[in-house]
């Protein structure tokens, strides 16, 4: 594809526009360079978040066409749509699997690319039936935790909370097969759009509720098991980040928590570090916890210092 840059109008010298491309082109130079980040061809060689976009609505519709596919869709066609719907996604999807993985193996192994992105598009098509019944257990978890649900549609039409475990689902399968930079693309997207940041490495079990949503972080490691539920600002972090002894910052650590099921965690709760909170417990609005609780465990502001030997 070419660009053919619009005519230059008289009005357009008063902005110094060459002058301002130029040194634009400069720090482009530089910043590829210092990374080394030069594409022989000249071709695209990242992933692209307005494709990822398109991939992750046409998903949306493919695992609910009828609630989330176009408007004028009828039900004796589902078939048909999710059909060809499905195999235009995961075309759009392959190609940008061999973007990220153009980063990571030599470039001049194409035939591999192409057979590693193949395989991992295949898989990741395989795995929807089964996310499909998994998000199931999340829309009717929420639909059985909020007294203002009226119906199971309207919960996966208007909760922030399920198009963010949607999103979620499709991004940690991403992230299994090996493709973490589509993974966190998606995730951003996620993000965005909702105000729930869940990094895509996350664990998180079946029937699992946001409820509201705005945000809600879960770090990359945190472990989280089934029927759970969480409000909106709960926080489940790192308390520190570890360096190597050159001081460089260690990746990859488990550094989150890990919530055991039927836990309910209340709006503003900040829990750090590789802790534990036991089965069946209920964390209190705002509380600050560094430290595991053992199961049953009722946790509020007023005796987060005292009960459990847990400090507020």
């Amino acid at each position: 594809m070419t660009f053919s840059p619009p005519e230059r109008n008289e009005q357009d010298w008063s902005w110094d526009l060459d002058q301002v491309v130029t040194e634009l082109h400069q720090a482009r130079r530089r910043w590829r360079a210092k990374h080394q980040r030069s594409a022989a061809s000249g071709e695209r060689e990242f992933p692209s978040r307005d494709a990822l976009r398109a991939i992750v609505r046409d998903l949306c519709g493919v695992l609910f066409p009828m609630r989330l596919g176009p408007v004028e869709l009828r039900q004796q066609d589902e078939d048909y749509y999710v059909g060809y719907t499905l195999n235009q996604a995961l075309n759009a999807l392959l190609r940008q699997l061999q973007l990220e993985l153009g980063l990571v193996r030599p470039r001049n192994d194409a035939a591999g690319i192409a057979a590693q992105a193949r395989e991992i598009a295949g898989r990741f098509a395989a795995a929807l039936p089964g996310l499909r019944a998994l998000i199931d257990t999340d829309i009717e978890a929420a639909y059985r935790g909020d007294p203002a649900a009226r119906s199971v549609d309207e919960v996966l039409l208007c909760y922030p909370g399920i198009h963010a475990i949607i999103l979620h689902r499709l991004a940690h399968q991403l992230y299994r097969l090996d493709a973490p930079l589509l993974a966190r693309i998606v995730a951003e997207i996620a993000h965005t759009e909702t105000g729930v940041d869940i990094h895509p490495g996350a664990r998180i079990g079946s029937d699992f509720f946001i409820d509201h949503g705005t945000g809600v972080v879960i770090g990359e490691t945190a472990v989280i098991g089934q029927r759970v539920r969480l409000y909106q600002a709960v926080t489940l972090g790192a308390k520190r980040f570890d360096h190597d002894d050159d001081g460089v910052l260690l990746k990859g650590n488990a550094r989150h928590p890990i919530v055991e099921d039927d836990v309910v965690i209340y709006a503003g709760a900040t829990i750090l570090g590789r802790i534990t909170i036991g089965q069946g417990s209920v964390i209190g609005g705002n509380v600050w916890l560094t430290r595991s609780v053992p199961p049953g465990s009722q946790i509020t502001q007023a005796n987060a210092d005292t009960r459990s030997g847990v400090p507020a």
